[in-house]
């Protein structure tokens, strides 16, 4: 005899659908409002980021 398989009910998969679902809108609000107080300063920071990059590579640091 096969174990049982579909330990999970719809309604628990539901649940965790909706909660995945609410986590990723308000990632998604949080990421828009970070980008309107800082949207000038996303390719200042990347730049940055990649300055170090290659610095360390360069053994700069």
């Amino acid at each position: 005899m096969l174990p049982d398989r579909a330990a999970l009910e719809v309604e628990d998969l539901l649940k965790i659908i909706l909660a995945l679902v609410i986590i990723w809108i308000a990632v998604e609000l949080v990421m828009e409002i970070l980008q309107f107080a800082f949207g000038g300063l996303s390719s200042v920071v990347g730049l940055i980021i990649i300055v170090l990059i290659v610095a360390y590579f360069l053994d700069y640091i």
